[in-house]
């Protein structure tokens, strides 16, 4: 078996699995590989350097051995905060009005790519499976095979891809491209994904691309696109769930919310997620339904990121706004019907919450996959499920729509839509629930974070003969 090197923006050691999340289920899927394979994790340490040498970090834990490297502070103001997370991030959710093109950050972006390759090279066997992740590192397999490296380079893109429409708006669009055409398998999360991905190819690039194969033949090389939709670590999450962690949280929320139903969503404080379109629905749903208020209660958790990041200041200030002002309206003494949490609990803890939460409400306006939604089925108990209700712009919403079967479907701009499904799910009677639910849980179970590895691992290497 070939030795794998995983090589990413962070890089997580075994003992940081099991944070809130779906970094736990990744980080713990790729140590797994990496214990079967044997091998090295690349990244950034996540620490500001002095310098931009190859000052390599070794560490070996559980049967993991992590390299990592310091950024100067240049480097993390334009890689990391500038072009990754200022102009890919933000185009690659849909976000021309938040993208910013600025050329300085895009040389940071190429001088760090140009560093990763420099550092990590000399750590390459001949034999070794390479595996580059997200959208930080688009162009480090050219910079590896300029440094001569000839291994099976595979790389994965977390985020979703966007419609050519939208990507042609960034400088040097057919230059970033060309360079991804280096690595031999370039996964996506869904179909959607990969076909804007081809369609790019052959409409900007001229590219001989098939279709059904998902080959692409540009310039003398050869490289396939697939879709390996990313799933939960389903043993460890269930693991969690049997703690007396889990079962506190599940009965700490059932008895603070005095038999009114739970309601809860779950994530990261980011534009993308829809949160302020999402109060903007439930507070649709009360105006439309004000006896509804001592029926049910909304919690909404939401650990900061990015905090320097104005975008982000300013959607914390809009969702407080907003949640404050369903409050203030609806409040009773005894009662409020949306309850703000700003902070991260543990994988334990969450289960729990799901448990205990009737409806989850999972409506990002663009999401390359979204974890929190099979995260919330696969806490559900089979006897008693919750109803969950899915943005349809989410990766998810392939496998979990289940031909109208499974999630409940919303256009998360909609507040009348959102209104609407959580009507829907109040009155939804256990038969459906309960058949909604068998239409979801055996994708979820069975496609799950160590499938995906596998998966991706072995197409990887049968991905072009020695």
């Amino acid at each position: 078996m070939e030795r794998l090197v995983v090589i990413s923006n962070r890089v997580a050691v075994p003992k940081a699995r099991g944070a809130a999340g779906a970094q736990g289920g990744l980080a713990g899927a790729l140590n797994a590989a990496l214990k079967d394979h044997g091998g090295i994790w690349f990244g950034w340490s996540g620490q500001e350097g002095d310098d931009t040498d190859c000052n390599i970090h070794l560490q070996r834990s559980d049967g993991v051995t992590t390299a990592t490297i310091d950024l100067s502070s240049r480097d993390i103001d334009e890689y990391y905060n500038g072009y990754a997370n200022a102009t890919l991030w933000p185009l690659f959710h849909y976000r021309l009005d938040l993208t910013q093109y600025e050329r300085e950050t895009a040389k940071g972006y190429e001088r760090v790519n140009e560093l990763f390759a420099e550092c990590v090279s000399p750590l390459i066997e001949p034999d070794d499976l390479i595996w580059v992740h997200d959208y930080h590192l688009l162009p480090l397999g050219e910079r590896l095979r300029a440094r001569g490296i000839k291994n099976r380079i595979g790389f994965f893109l977390h985020i979703p891809w966007p419609p050519t429409r939208l990507f042609v708006s960034l400088p040097f669009h057919e230059r970033l491209v060309r360079t991804m055409l280096d690595y031999d398998l370039i996964g996506f999360q869904n179909d959607e994904w990969r076909e804007s991905f081809l369609h790019y190819c052959r409409k900007e690039l001229g590219a001989e691309v098939d279709d059904a194969s998902g080959t692409i033949r540009f310039e003398g090389r050869t490289a396939i696109a697939r879709a390996y939709p990313i799933g939960i670590d389903w043993d460890h999450f269930q693991a969690q769930g049997r703690t007396d962690e889990a079962a506190h949280a599940e009965q700490r929320l059932l008895s603070s919310t005095r038999d009114r139903t739970a309601m809860i969503g779950v994530d990261r404080l980011d534009y993308s997620k829809g949160l302020p379109e999402r109060i903007d629905g439930i507070s649709r749903f009360f105006d439309q339904h004000p006896e509804c208020v001592r029926d049910l209660v909304f919690i909404q958790i939401a650990p900061p990121s990015r905090e320097d990041v104005e975008s982000y200041q300013h959607i914390r200030a809009l969702l407080e706004q907003k949640a404050g002002q369903i409050n203030g309206a609806r409040s009773e003494v005894d009662l409020v019907p949306i309850r703000y949490v700003n902070r991260g609990y543990s994988h334990a803890e969450l289960y729990g919450f799901f448990r205990a939460a009737k409806i989850g409400l999972v409506t990002p306006l663009r999401d390359g996959m979204n974890l929190v939604a099979k995260e919330y089925v696969a806490a559900q108990d089979p006897d008693d499920p919750g109803v969950l209700i899915l943005s349809r712009f989410a990766g998810a919403a392939q496998q979990l729509e289940a031909g109208g079967a499974g999630a409940v479907m919303v256009n998360p701009y909609s507040p009348d839509d959102i209104a609407q499904a959580i009507g829907l799910a109040l009155d939804m009677p256990l038969q459906e629930r309960k058949a909604r639910y068998a239409a979801m849980i055996g994708t979820i179970r069975a496609d799950n974070v160590q499938a995906w590895t596998d998966r991706f691992c072995a197409d990887l290497a049968a991905s072009r003969p020695d």
